[in-house]
């Protein structure tokens, strides 16, 4: 795992597939996503590595239920006081009460399928509660007051969380910016859906937007999606 400071108070963890965050507010932490399955430990080495405990996780929110994002969920939701948080669509396939759906190819473009079938092979997530079910506007103590937005398309309950006082949104994998380009994500149920979500994400003031796959914007963000979105 590599870990990156993108912005003061902001953290990204890159895995072998996928990426995780790390928001700081004072006394408290936010992981938005947790990596492949046995990524909690190396988290939690890069959470003392940056000046703090473990037990300073608060919650981690999770963006959707595919394994690049969840797998160490249950690891970090072992931690005393940590508050697992997804949207009530994707709660019953991160519990493991319910499988996940595969990705629909039907109008997606044939690269994209074989870039699928090329995939590394990921260990399945191992279930993990979820403590508080999320909705669409539903607003969360972190960052000064963040905003979650569903973005279905990708999977139905993917949700972003865009945090308006610093002007940071996190995509999970609606969008992504991969050799600088920034674009609708892959793998989707509902590529239509999904495109109508990217334009979503393209709507709020936002400087700095983290994708679930490539190179954060630091800057201008909001203006790259809006092209992107056309």
């Amino acid at each position: 795992m590599e870990t990156t400071l993108v912005r003061p108070g902001l953290h990204m963890f890159t895995f072998a597939v996928g990426q995780a965050y790390l928001w700081h507010d004072p006394g408290s932490l936010t992981l938005i996503d947790t990596g492949p399955a046995g990524s909690g430990a190396d988290i939690v080495a890069a959470v003392r590595e940056a000046g703090h405990e473990p037990g300073d996780i608060d919650r981690v929110i999770l963006t959707h239920f595919h394994e690049d994002h969840t797998g160490g969920a249950a690891e970090l939701a072992a931690l005393p006081g940590v508050t697992v948080m997804a949207h009530r669509l994707e709660a019953p396939v991160i519990r493991g009460e319910v499988p996940g759906p595969p990705p629909n190819f039907a109008d997606a473009p044939d690269w994209e399928r074989a870039l699928y079938e090329n995939l590394p092979d990921l260990p399945p997530a191992p279930p993990c509660r979820v403590d508080r079910e999320l909705e669409d506007g539903d607003v969360l103590d972190v960052g000064g007051g963040a905003r979650v937005l569903a973005v279905p398309g990708h999977t139905d309950g993917s949700i972003a969380l865009h945090l308006p006082g610093p002007g940071v949104l996190f995509t999970g994998d609606t969008a992504a910016n991969v050799g600088g380009r920034t674009m609708p994500g892959v793998f989707n149920l509902d590529r239509a859906r999904l495109l109508e979500s990217f334009r979503r994400l393209a709507a709020p003031a936002t400087e700095t937007a983290c994708f679930g796959h490539g190179d954060p914007i630091v800057r201008g963000a909001a203006e790259a999606l809006r092209r992107a979105a056309g």
